[in-house]
């Protein structure tokens, strides 16, 4: 099984308690650190003054969904990036890996991909440069976001530009064999689960996408008293998960375990997201059969992946970075996000239609998607996620009175 990398607000005190971690992991030095840093915006020329090379790190599995953008650039423009090089990692694993590069003024990470995760614990450590804040006039491209693509957009502040975006969830995906009364609410979830106790389960929000977008989505669901405060606005939220849990024999620690699970048999019901629905079954790694449902009510807890530039860029690095990403954001580029589903639909701006995605996609989408995605992430209304200081909280809370003791390690 491919394994996916968390795409979605992971906790920046996670990120931040792993900071030494990982100190090793970065690529050969591609030149970022010898070249003089640009001082200024008024430093950064039109175009690099010779072709650069980049060193891209994903800590998001953004890759999949923007590497065919780059790849096309530097294609077409030899003459503004020669090559690229990738490197992925966990978003626990970003502030170690870069704070050191800055701090010494020796970059080998030229940009980086990543969730708000990887955003906000290098926002708090001072890594990023103010892209927008800096270099707005540059990217006017990002004009043409979708609304809700904007709004993530709004959450990153000045450090950070979003290439790629999705409506997330919370759906439900089940085995129909085993399922015949699908849930529409969460009361009929909670009824099924006890009908059917260790068939239903989800991962450990904190490792997984899938996860903290249940747990995100459901005070809108049950109308708790604030969808925003995990601590004091969450009362039934709170009281539903630790309820479910009791059905619940383990959570794993990865997405990808809980896969495995409805590939085998072991679960039989889930929550999902768009992207989780589509590529396991698109990749063989979940059975074609399985099926998903919406919820009746309920409201899109949206995600969004960000391009960043490590503080003590060279003028000509950035010069060329903004070059790319003006290009991703460019309905032709943009609608190769589509993919395999693996972020759907994927684009973040206006006219980033399937039609202009690679045939490929477009015939995944066709056979694996569901005809009723489109209209339903138009009909429904969305939210951002939590902001970070409170996704954190909300972890907290979750493995301290949800999970604990429950943890399944990833096989």
């Amino acid at each position: 099984m491919r394994t996916r990398k968390s795409t979605y607000l992971a906790s920046a005190a996670i990120v931040a308690v792993a900071a030494m971690a990982m100190t090793g992991c970065s690529a050969p030095n591609s030149g970022g650190g010898q070249a003089p840093a640009a001082t200024s915006a008024s430093d950064v020329p039109d175009k690099p003054s010779k072709p650069v090379t980049l060193n891209i790190l994903d800590v998001a599995g953004n890759q999949k969904l923007t590497g065919p953008m780059v790849d096309a650039f530097v294609k077409e423009h030899p003459d503004i990036i020669s090559s690229v090089t990738w490197e992925s990692a966990g978003a626990p694993d970003l502030v170690g890996t870069i704070k050191p590069q800055v701090d010494s003024g020796n970059l080998s990470v030229d940009m980086v991909l990543t969730g708000n995760d990887g955003l906000s614990a290098g926002i708090s450590q001072n890594l990023w440069v103010p892209i927008v804040k800096d270099y707005s006039d540059r990217l006017s491209n990002m004009d043409n976001y979708i609304e809700p693509a904007a709004k993530m957009q709004e959450l990153a502040g000045d450090f950070g530009v979003v290439v790629t975006y999705y409506p997330s969830g919370p759906l439900l995906q089940y085995n129909p064999d085993v399922v015949k009364d699908v849930p529409s609410t969460p009361d009929e979830l909670m009824a099924w689960a006890k009908a059917h106790p260790g068939k239903f389960g989800y991962a450990r929000p904190a490792n997984s996408g899938p996860g903290r977008t249940f747990m995100m989505g459901l005070p809108y669901m049950l109308g708790d008293k604030d969808p925003s405060d995990p601590e004091n606005g969450w009362d039934k939220t709170w009281a539903f998960l630790k309820e479910i849990g009791t059905t619940i024999n383990n959570y794993p620690t990865g997405t990808g375990q809980v896969i495995s699970n409805m590939a085998d048999g072991s679960w039989a019901l889930i929550p999902t997201t768009t992207g989780w629905d589509i590529e396991p079954r698109a990749t063989g790694t979940e059975p074609a059969s399985i099926e998903a449902a919406p919820f009746d009510d309920f409201t899109w807890v949206t995600d969004a992946h960000y391009a960043v530039i490590p503080k003590g860029q060279s003028a000509d690095k950035i010069s060329a970075i903004l070059l790319l990403l003006q290009d991703i954001l460019t309905p032709e580029q943009n609608a190769k996000a589509y993919d395999h589903g693996y972020f759907y639909p994927g684009p973040a701006v206006e006219g980033a239609t399937l039609d202009k995605a690679p045939q490929e996609s477009q015939d995944t989408i066709k056979k694996f998607g569901r005809d009723w995605y489109d209209d339903l992430i138009e009909k429904m209304p969305k939210a951002t996620p939590l902001a970070p200081d409170k996704l954190v909280k909300a972890f907290d809370i979750w493995d301290r009175e949800v999970g604990s003791g429950k943890f399944q390690e990833k096989k």
